[in-house]
């Protein structure tokens, strides 16, 4: 028996979006101390025990977010390196483990590199860390419960933080603000313009502390718009939605749904919790 379901968080949503098919009372967030607010957005465990003959096949919409895994079904421990495209994951049996959505500038200040090294690959924890931070899966299993876990794990990341200048964090984070209201080069040479470098300067620090080019980030960041857009229509108007959410025409917003998402407009509204009474693209 297989079945589909789909995850998608924006950045202000809550652990649970509205196009979340996720089985609720599955995850759990926890809270951030303030010394590590500026690496990590989220922290989030997650458990669910499927039917013995069900796999579920999961599509998780890109966020541009670097992330750490720690799968206990596994006994895996990966970094998910920022990416623009959708993950499909293919589970079945017990699932368990934890996930950290970290901020822009955080691979630096945590792994000692910059962020486009880890672009759209995923990567043994134990291949990134210093030696005493190896087997830290193992150590989380080991805890007693969830919030266990997350103490231990947020202590080892806040033990890896080291010194780096936060300028260029600083400026890729009011980039990446003003961008979601960008789409063309013009306006990305505009968003350099205002935060004090140049185009190809923006370029570099979006490669290090990001691990995306300022154009990518830029389309994801106009996906996420639409998708907000979405939320406030009942029967959206598909051309118009395309020309409010910064597209060229509808032709245009389908062919990024499809590029950033691997759906149509009307696939994305079917398998959504809010699509039931929305019209198709």
């Amino acid at each position: 028996m297989q079945q589909e379901r789909l995850f998608l968080r924006l950045d202000d949503d809550p652990l649970y979006a509205p196009e979340t098919t996720v089985p609720a009372g599955t995850l759990r967030e926890f809270a951030v101390p303030a010394a590590l607010q500026a690496q990590v957005a989220h922290l989030i465990s997650y458990e669910e025990q499927l039917p013995p003959d069900a796999v579920v096949n999961e599509r998780v919409l890109p966020d541009g977010a670097l992330r750490l895994i720690f799968d206990f079904g596994t006994g895996t421990a990966q970094v998910a390196g920022p990416s623009t495209q959708p993950v499909l994951l293919s589970m079945r049996g017990h699932l368990r483990g934890l996930s950290v959505t970290l901020r822009p500038g955080s691979a630096p200040a945590l792994f000692g590199l910059p962020a486009h090294e880890l672009a759209e690959r995923t990567i043994d924890w134990d291949t990134l860390v210093a030696t005493r931070h190896r087997g830290l899966h193992v150590h989380l299993q080991d805890a007693r419960d969830d919030a266990g876990r997350a103490r231990i794990l947020l202590s080892s990341l806040r033990a890896m933080l080291r010194q780096v200048d936060t300028t260029e964090r600083s400026q890729a984070t009011r980039a990446t603000a003003l961008l979601r209201h960008a789409g063309d080069a013009r306006r990305i040479a505009a968003v350099a313009a205002a935060v004090g470098v140049g185009e190809r300067r923006l370029q570099q620090i979006f490669r290090a502390q990001l691990g995306l080019p300022p154009r990518a980030w830029s389309r994801l960041a106009r996906m996420h718009g639409c998708l907000r857009l979405l939320r406030r229509t009942g029967t959206p108007r598909w051309n118009e939605l395309a020309l409010e959410g910064g597209f060229y025409d509808q032709s245009h917003l389908v062919n990024e749904f499809q590029a950033l998402c691997g759906l149509t407009p009307g696939q994305f509204l079917q398998r959504s919790v809010s699509g039931s009474s929305k019209t198709a693209a």
